[in-house]
């Protein structure tokens, strides 16, 4: 199904519609707009109201940077326009799309004096009909002239992403076209090497290594299509009259798909998933009915069903999402059947957070975010209770709360469809995730025992490891850069092209830090990048810190002193005489304000929006002295 039917819908749609356009903040009151069940009609009419009240100059004080999406197709998309706009205003995301003539995507491509070079897309969509990639092809196609025709077609995708990355250096995203031909040899089609039908069959099976091959995201469409019916996506009245792919019906769920990578490649997918217990996780109540009394494990089809749902949510756990409890019970009850039921999949070692008492669970989630040490915009919660949907929905309107229904056999495929956790890549630390809050909970309980900070400190027996930026850590390093907001003292963004030219830079740097302790390994928590720059008027050299970010978990342990140590270091093998530091302030890095002065920076400039800059001479530097090793991850 193409309708957007795990979020909720709002009555009085034309009141809330007008209130949206008379808001003092019309950007916050459509975003909370965009967040319910919209159709093609409606999604129109709130992108229509953000275009006329907003345009395209982006709001002050978002997380992230505009997207300037460019759509370079074979086919008409001028319709999903809106739905894109709105699936990234649903994310807190300000997007603009320019989309190129009608099938001249490669003169625009080519030609460096086309609007697409006067756009400067960040992030290009290459949308390339079936009807168009099977040009030329029938069905007295021998299999040689099959595979010739498919291998010219994949050579010109290539030279489009080729050309792409290297004049915009931004991502690329490759649509997987429909499967809209009609077959001519039937169940067995594929013994027809010339059907048109098996041809876009076998490209889009090829698009994906190819794609991996170039660093290209899948926009997958034809997989939704298998799920959703070819004719929930496509209407082939309406490619004759209009060319359109996509059908204006699919338009919400296809700029869905995007918004999720969108977001996904700024760090804005959803990180933890907090799960409800009773007739959530097992059917009952087990403060009543015991642990012989709930509904789990095989036998029953109900009890099969809150299995299945338990083993979706231990397979996001082992891809790197985070799993907390919040439930309103004894605490005691709340874990026997983690700790006791034979049938039960999730156990207590799987739960990063569990809280169960009986206080009101919007302060509970608020407690299960301060113990992560993550934002209420990372927490997606799952409860069966329609109440506490609502509650939560009004108390935390940061927290993702889909619309579950009450039947268990649909909960995975209801998180699978919505797309919280969307994801591009999984990097080892997204694996280790579950044993690293672990560990913070172990060292938390050291900290509260421990008499004195020093003590604390010493007994964690700390390594700081850190390596240049390389093509291992790559990935981790970008979600890194893109998401962190606190702890981020200029908040520039990077695409992973940007990184790579970085790293063959030999005028700058960029570390990526690992922290170790006696409870496990904290994953990489700190990136910094550091570029020279040379005064003509003294013929001194100075480094600035382009960026300085570190994960908040790790904050309170000297590792902000011991990375000074470290980009100190770094800049003197450069030549630099100074460090200059630059702190530029969002709505959300106010902790970092006083981060340069703290570590003995000298603050020579600071103007009326509070950006300042720092200064620290290296000819006087001392290291700090830490509780933590340094060494290089090798």
């Amino acid at each position: 199904m193409t309708d957007l039917y795990w979020l909720e819908a709002v009555p009085n749609w034309r009141s809330r519609l007008r209130s949206c356009l008379e808001a003092d903040d019309v950007w916050a009151a459509a975003v909370a707009l965009a967040n319910s069940r919209l159709d093609f009609l409606k999604t129109n009419q709130l992108d229509e109201v953000v275009q006329h009240t907003i345009g395209e100059t982006a709001p002050q004080g978002l997380a992230t940077k505009q997207i300037r999406l460019a759509i370079l197709g074979s086919c008409t998309t001028a319709h999903l326009h809106a739905a894109i706009r709105v699936a990234a205003l649903r994310r807190n995301i300000h997007l603009i799309i320019y989309e190129a003539g009608y099938g001249q995507y490669w003169q625009e491509l080519a030609d460096p004096d086309s609007p697409l070079n006067t756009f400067k897309p960040s992030l290009i969509l290459f949308v390339l009909d079936a009807h168009h990639i099977a040009a030329g092809v029938n069905a007295a196609f021998t299999v040689q002239e099959a595979d010739a025709a498919l291998e010219e077609i994949q050579t010109r995708l290539r030279e489009c992403w080729r050309l792409a990355h290297e004049t915009f250096r931004c991502p690329v995203i490759q649509q997987a076209p429909l499967p809209v031909h009609a077959s001519l040899l039937g169940q067995n089609e594929h013994r027809l090497p010339g059907s048109k039908a098996t041809f876009i069959r076998r490209f889009n099976a090829e698009l994906r290594p190819i794609a991996e091959e170039a660093h290209i995201d899948i926009l997958s469409l034809d997989e939704r299509a298998a799920r959703d019916g070819l004719a929930a996506w496509h209407d082939h009245g309406l490619w004759l009259r209009a060319k359109q792919e996509v059908s204006p019906f699919a338009a919400p769920m296809y700029g869905e798909l995007i918004g999720r990578m969108i977001a996904a490649r700024q760090g804005r997918s959803y990180k933890c998933l907090v799960l409800d217990l009773d007739n959530t996780l097992w059917g009952g109540v087990i403060g009543d009915d015991g642990m012989e009394g709930i509904v789990l494990g095989q036998g029953s089809a109900l009890g099969e069903a809150f299995l299945a749902f338990q083993d979706y949510a231990r397979e996001l756990a082992r891809r790197g999402v985070i799993l907390a409890v919040c439930s309103k019970n004894n605490e005691a009850s709340a874990l026997e059947p983690f700790e006791r039921h034979p049938d039960m999949i999730l156990r207590r070692s799987d739960i990063a957070a569990f809280v169960a008492n009986w206080s009101d669970k919007a302060a509970n989630i608020r407690s299960i975010a301060e113990q992560l040490n993550i934002a209420l915009s990372s927490l997606v919660f799952v409860d069966d209770n329609p109440f506490e949907r609502s509650l939560i929905r009004q108390e935390l309107p940061q927290v993702a709360v889909p619309e579950i229904g009450d039947d268990p056999a649909s909960y995975a495929q209801i998180l699978a469809d919505a797309g919280y956790f969307e994801g591009l890549a999984i990097t080892s630390e997204d694996r280790e995730r579950t044993g690293q809050y672990q560990g913070n909970r172990s060292r938390a309980e050291l900290r509260a025992s421990s008499t004195d900070l020093p003590g604390y400190l010493r007994s964690l027996k700390m390594q700081l490891r850190w390596r240049p930026f390389d093509q291992i850590g790559l990935s981790r390093t970008v979600q890194l850069i893109n998401k962190t907001n606190q702890f981020n003292l200029t908040t520039r963004r990077y695409t992973e092209e940007e990184i790579v030219d970085l790293m063959r830079d030999r005028s700058a740097f960029g570390l990526q830090l690992r922290l170790l302790d006696r409870f496990g390994d904290n994953g990489i928590i700190g990136v910094v990048i550091g570029k020279m720059r040379h005064d003509e008027a003294s013929r001194l050299g100075h480094l600035i810190i382009d960026t300085w970010l570190m994960s908040c978990r790790v904050l309170g342990r000297q590792v902000e002193a011991t990375t000074l140590n470290l980009v100190a270091s770094q800049a003197q093998r450069l030549g630099a005489r100074r460090l200059i530091g630059k702190y530029v302030p969002t709505k959300y890095n106010g902790m970092v304000g006083d981060h340069y002065e703290k570590l003995g920076f000298v603050i020579t400039d600071r103007d009326k929006f509070g950006c300042s800059e720092a200064v620290l001479d290296l000819a006087t530097f001392a290291p700090a002295e830490t509780f933590i090793a340094t060494s290089e991850d090798i």
